[in-house]
Formats: structure tokens, sequence, C-alpha cells
């Protein structure tokens, strides 16, 4: 069994996620923003499932926005378990409306979450990780990066820069034996926050010179439900179910990429045949080593 570090685990994957692991027997850090404020009933939860099934859950402080706070939620790790496994980065916001009516500040601030707060968190965790040549980063991705659906642009941006950092950070760790897994959840309309805590454009101003499109905004996540099959489908269970599966493989066997979607866009078809040409054009570089993970002697 591991110990785990989840960022963002108030609410939805990573909530799931954290109860998932643990009830399979991990020793799982969730962990949140203010949780004695904004997320105190969520802290609460998670408490009274630990006393009340025995699992090995934890719930501590963690703001992905400052690497303090960073530094921080891993110094607790391992100073109580001596040890951090899988760190699972899944901390992100959405963004929803029209690409011009944000601003930069606004763009920044999402990628402050969504991409910069991956930065901090494996900054904080990777020296142990490096010292023991173990350990698993783990990254709760989107199949928006292939599928961009409209009027999720910056949200889209940010998703797309992340998974690069964890393309790129893969090449270098894998060499001090350290494995990638990137999940890559579709859209999923129930049982997160995601939609109804979007964030929107500051500039209310551009915002209304395109009011005729405001309709089909609106109506985005209706449509994006009426994608699923059924009803099981578009439960983001399915995804805390996936991480469950993959962290049961033998280290080192585990997929680089895994796509739970039940929209049927496509991605892994379009997966398949990039991840091939990019393993290909680092291999014509000299790098073919870079695709593999290096073993050391436990």
């Amino acid at each position: 069994m591991s110990v785990i570090l989840i960022t963002g685990a108030a609410t939805g994957i990573g909530n799931l996620t954290a109860r998932a692991l643990a009830a399979d027997g991990h020793t799982v850090y969730a962990t949140a923003r203010d949780i004695n404020g904004r997320n105190k009933a969520n802290a609460d939860e998670f408490a009274a499932l630990a006393r009340d099934t025995d699992v090995d859950l934890h719930i501590i402080e963690l703001d992905v926005t400052s690497q303090d706070s960073a530094d921080a939620a891993v110094a607790t790790v391992l100073e109580e378990q001596g040890e951090l496994d899988v760190v699972m980065n899944n901390a992100g916001h959405l963004y929803a409306g029209f690409v011009e009516a944000f601003t930069a500040e606004d763009i920044a601030r999402l990628f402050d979450i969504n991409v910069f707060g991956v930065q901090r968190v494996n900054r904080a965790a990777l020296p142990h990780m490096r010292e023991r040549h173990h350990g698993t980063l783990l990254y709760t991705g989107s199949t928006i990066v292939i599928s961009t659906p409209p009027f999720l642009g910056p949200y889209s941006a940010s998703k797309a820069a992340m998974d690069q950092l964890a393309l790129t950070t893969a090449y270098e760790v894998s060499q001090l034996g350290i494995e990638t897994v990137i999940v890559m959840p579709g859209a999923f309309t129930q049982g997160t926050q995601h939609f109804p805590n979007a964030s929107h454009a500051s500039d209310t101003e551009v915002t209304a010179a395109y009011a005729d499109l405001e309709p089909l905004v609106e109506a985005n996540e209706h449509a994006t439900a009426g994608l699923f099959a059924d009803q099981a489908d578009n439960d983001p269970q399915t995804v805390a179910d996936e991480i469950v599966r993959i962290l049961r493989l033998p280290y080192g066997e585990r997929p680089f990429r895994s796509v739970v979607d039940g929209t049927d866009s496509g991605v892994e078809d379009v997966n398949t045949v990039v991840d091939a040409k990019r393993a290909e054009f680092t291999a014509r570089l000299g790098f073919a080593d870079l695709l593999k993970l290096k073993a050391f002697a436990s």
C-alpha cells in the first residue's frame, strides 16, 4: 500500500478518489484550502469517515497557490509517515465565457491554480522522491486538451499547459526512477462542483458584446450532459475507480495515460497516434531512454 497526497480533495474527483483509495487500504492525505473555514464541513466529513470506518485518511491544509503551503503539507506527510509514494495533482478551477472578455489578470489567476500549482506541489515532493528513486506523479488532466469545446478557452489553455508540463517533467524524472500517470477525465456534469463554481470573465462590457452567443454558453452544460449514453457514464466515481485500479498495478507497469470519458469524444484514438509520434520523434533526437522508467535497486 502507498502513502498518497491528493490536492483539491474537498469536492469532486479529488474527494471521491481520496475516499476510494483509503477504502482500498492506502494511507491518504486529502488536502484542501481553508479546512477550518470554507472547507471545514468537508474536512469534518473526512475525519468522521476515518473514525467510523478505520481507514487511514487524513485531511490537511494545502493551498496550491502558495509554495510555503505545498512545502508544509509535504513536510507533514513525511514527518508522520516517513515517506510519500504518490502525489495526485488534482486541484483545479474552471473558467467559462468568451476569451476576449477575460483579462490577462483573469487568466493568470487560473494558471496560478491549474498550472503553477502543479509545479509548486511537484517541487515540494520531488526532492524526497529523487532521494528514494521511487514515486509516482499522478495528474488529473483532461480530454479537453484534445476535444477543445467552445466557451472554455482559458481553462482549455491551462489544462494543455499542465499536460505539457507533466509530459516534459516525465522525461526527466523517469531517469530518477519516478513514474508518471496522466488520467484524462472527460466532461462530467454531475457529482462535481466544476460547472456550478465556474468563474466568469471580469470584463462585463466585452461579455455584453457577445450577447447573441450567451444562449449557447448557457446551453453548454446541458449539451454536454446529452452526450452520455447513460447516467453511469456521467458519474465521476468512474475516475476514482480507475485511479484505484491503476495504483493496484505493479510499480513501473502503470499506464502513462488513461482516458475516462463517457462522451465518446475519440480522445483515446488521438492519444494513440500522438503519443506514438512523440515517442518516435524523441527517439530520433537520441533521447529514447527518456521514454522508459529507469530501474533502481530497492
